[in-house]
């Protein structure tokens, strides 16, 4: 992903920030949030960025926007940038289902992919636990529910259809088991040996995912279980094709392993769509490299496409709603490697000439921007540095791989700017004293 950015003159940094100073919203309290429920109105899809998946606020705010588009707005569902089969057994706990009442911290403490931090942590036990009472005196078809839209869980995913079709349907299982057999002896090291086996045979394990989609979906009019158990065997079966097209794509680089994975995300939200009602309401959680319109950075120009544009695209920008996250300086959980061990890392402070420093240089406070105040030429002419934290980071570097050259008002309709940012609460780490720590600076 291209990450250079050019320093905007000290004159466009004079305007920005000016322009910053008299239209930017102070973000307070949970109140200040009102003119971006209004901008919201009756807007289909919210997306909810983050400029890092280990920042405290970014999920506690996007918790408290969760709620109240559920509350207020009849939002259906929350869709995160996370694996669709730990996700699906989340949404079975928060409505309640039988077979999943653990408790929270149980069923997300199971999130055992790594980076297992992104939601096996407190603040999402707290929306978590805090669904699962809103959905208890609700009817199934109104219960709110939460889907992971990712693409990696390729064997977690054949597993949960081998458990589905044993116990529904036994001659189905054995598409299931031949995929199984193909892709078994790839299966521990997360598709690097068989991307790499791809080079030799392109099309290694690709016609048995397919024939098993296509065995499933011929027999989904007959399963007789509960409809979203139906549901979740086609998703795991998608996912499964989707993965594979994506290990295979992921050795040759480039953007197009990039946008199977935005292309699986989109799909996935307008599957869930669908199966919500034409009236369905999806609030998503991803990235702000998914979640903000890729068009409006020099990431268009390497030919990646994201979530964000597609919805668009697809629903139009007045049904769509993109709401980017980001931070001057703080604290971070990541990790200094694929698969290290997780760290509260330092953020330093955003480099000079990035869309941070500049919210920064217009007052050290926490800010709520709507896109539509800030079409002046300045802001719409100059792609500015705008800071990208992934779960890998080396905060020592950062200038050289941490910001996406962007155009702030057409990548997103709002943007919520937190001055200082602390690091997430993971679960496999035990909080201080043992107790969960504060979930919302306001007690929501």
């Amino acid at each position: 992903m291209p990450n250079y950015f050019t320093k905007p003159s000290k004159s466009a940094e004079a305007e920005v920030t000016g322009a910053i100073k008299q239209w930017a919203y102070s973000l307070t309290d949970k109140d200040s949030l009102d003119p971006l429920f209004e901008r919201i109105g009756e807007s289909r899809i919210v997306m909810l960025g983050e400029a890092s998946h280990g920042t405290h606020e970014y999920y506690n705010w996007r918790s408290y926007i969760s709620r109240r588009l559920i509350e207020e707005k009849g939002f259906n569902f929350i869709a995160v940038e996370g694996d669709w089969p730990d996700c699906y057994r989340l949404n079975r706990y928060i409505k309640n289902y039988a077979e999943e009442g653990k408790g929270a911290f149980k069923v997300l403490h199971a999130f055992n992919r790594w980076p297992t931090w992104m939601w096996a942590n407190w603040e999402i036990v707290a929306l978590a636990d805090w669904l699962q009472h809103y959905n208890q005196a609700l009817p199934l078809n109104k219960k709110a529910g939460c889907y992971g839209l990712d693409v990696y869980s390729l064997w977690e995913s054949m597993e949960s259809i081998m458990q589905y079709l044993g116990k529904t349907d036994p001659q189905a299982l054995k598409a299931a088991e031949e995929a199984f057999k193909c892709f078994e002896p790839y299966r521990y090291d997360e598709g690097q040996s068989y991307a790499r086996a791809t080079q030799f045979v392109p099309e290694l394990c690709e016609n048995e995912v397919v024939h098993l989609l296509k065995e499933i979906r011929a027999k989904l009019p007959s399963y007789n279980t509960d409809h979203e158990n139906v549901l979740n065997a086609e998703q795991n079966a998608l996912v499964m094709v989707d993965a594979e097209r994506y290990y295979r794509a992921m050795i040759h680089g480039g953007p197009h392993s990039w946008n199977i994975r935005d292309d699986h995300m989109a799909q996935t939200l307008d599957r869930l769509l669908k199966y919500h009602g034409e009236k369905s309401k999806a609030i998503i959680w991803a990235h702000n490299t998914h979640v903000g319109d890729a068009r409006a950075t020099t990431m268009s120009e390497e030919g990646m496409y994201n979530i964000g544009e597609l919805a668009r695209l697809k629903y139009g920008d007045d049904k769509v709603v993109l709401v980017g996250f980001g931070s001057y300086k703080g604290t971070v959980i990541a990790g200094s490697r694929w698969g290290a061990s997780m760290q509260k890392m330092q953020v330093p402070p955003a480099f000079e000439g990035s869309w941070e420093h500049l919210l920064h240089t217009a007052g050290n406070h926490n800010k709520l921007l709507i896109m539509s105040d800030f079409n002046h030429d300045v802001f719409m002419e100059n792609h500015i540095g705008h800071r990208a934290i992934g779960v890998v980071y080396h905060p020592q570097y950062e200038k050289y791989g941490n910001y996406v050259p962007t155009i702030l008002p057409l990548r997103y309709d709002a943007f919520i700017y937190i001055n200082e940012t602390t690091a997430l609460h993971p679960l496999h780490i035990q909080p201080d004293g043992h107790q969960m720590p504060e979930t919302f600076p306001f007690g929501v």
